[in-house]
């Protein structure tokens, strides 16, 4: 199978999902004030998604100010990132990819179709659309932010 993964470079797809609290979000809206750090996980309630969302929300304002939005993707139901969010104190946006299932993550070539989920993808988009940074880790590797970081300080300093 050819490898579609969305990179540097290419135009991020837009999307509109559901939030935990089932509000619709999309990529359009959130890009039209700051760019935006797309982060897909394979599972909630899962241990290395809990640590990384975990450091999301442990330093928030790293991620989520007036250069950057952040929004989380899974494939799981809007019920169970509510319970999960209500759990552990994620007040940032976790957007469910259950249906059309993974459908999202499909778009941006994170998504393991025999398994049904999404690959740990993280994509830094722009005001214009344009992905800026992008990593993506096998589902039982702990992704490393440093390089969002380094990549939003850059864009920030060209202005």
């Amino acid at each position: 199978m050819a490898d579609t993964r969305i990179g540097v470079g290419d135009v991020a797809p837009d999307f509109s999902l559901s939030d935990q609290y089932g509000a619709t979000v999309s990529l359009r809206e959130l890009r039209s004030d700051s760019g935006v750090l797309i982060v897909f996980y394979p599972f909630a309630f899962s241990g290395i998604c809990t640590g990384e969302l975990t450091e999301i929300r442990d330093d928030l304002g790293a991620f989520q100010n007036e250069h950057s939005a952040v929004v989380a993707l899974s494939c799981d139901p809007v019920f169970a990132l509510r319970a999960w969010a209500d759990q552990e104190g994620y007040f940032f946006p976790l957007l469910s990819d259950f249906w059309p299932h993974g459908q999202v993550a499909s778009q941006y070539g994170v998504f393991e179709e025999n398994a049904g989920f999404a690959r740990r993808g993280t994509f830094f988009v722009d005001t214009d659309g344009v992905v800026r940074w992008a990593l993506v880790n096998d589902p039982g590797s702990r992704r490393d932010f440093s390089g969002f970081h380094e990549a939003l300080a850059s864009i920030t300093a060209r202005g």
